[in-house]
């Protein structure tokens, strides 16, 4: 019996990557701040630790695509955290990309969420996915697995908020006044 040729015919066009708008408008709304980086408080804070506190906070819109958003989350000196937006079709995800100071990956790396919904175009939730809630079980951190990050952007303010059962923190970051852009994050080039 002869082999059957598998090559099909080369695909002209790449299906599209279907959306929704209150997504669109959401992931737009902070791409057109591409460039920037704006300095942040903690507003709200049930579980302090001394990690942040008295720290400068800074994010910066760093790397912008049609489907793809880098932020990194600067916490003084410490650029360990990028936060990943990622439109895949079926809504966002969120991702957070940690490093150790050299680059290399934490073992606590690319935990987040996926939208379940519409959400609006200012908010947009992401509760822990699948590979978070097995990772938060491995590193004995449990509580974690019903961990929600919401994101919110408004014209002056950005939101990033984690809650969960017994957990709030919550950082604003002022949008009205833009500031030096800072160094690459861990395990990045310029």
């Amino acid at each position: 019996m002869a082999a059957q040729n598998s090559s099909a015919e080369p695909i002209v066009q790449p299906a599209p990557l279907v959306s929704i708008a209150s997504h669109d408008s959401f992931f737009d709304s902070i791409r057109a701040l591409c460039g920037k980086a704006f300095a942040g408080k903690i507003t709200v804070d049930n579980q302090p630790s001394s990690s942040m506190a008295d720290k400068p906070l800074v994010m910066h819109v760093r790397r912008c695509t049609d489907d793809v958003l880098h932020i990194p989350f600067h916490v003084g000196e410490n650029a360990s955290r990028t936060w990943i937006i990622t439109k895949t079709g079926s809504g966002l995800s969120l991702k957070h990309d940690h490093r150790h100071e050299d680059g290399s990956y934490s073992e606590s790396t690319m935990y987040g969420g996926h939208t379940l919904d519409a959400g609006w175009p200012q908010v947009q939730s992401f509760p822990a996915d699948a590979y978070s809630k097995a990772l938060f079980a491995k590193s004995g951190i449990p509580q974690s697995s019903s961990n929600i990050w919401q994101m919110f952007i408004y014209p002056e303010t950005f939101t990033y908020r984690l809650i969960r059962e017994g957990r709030e923190f919550r950082v604003d970051f002022d949008l009205t006044q833009s500031i030096p852009v800072p160094a690459a994050p861990w395990g990045y080039a310029d």
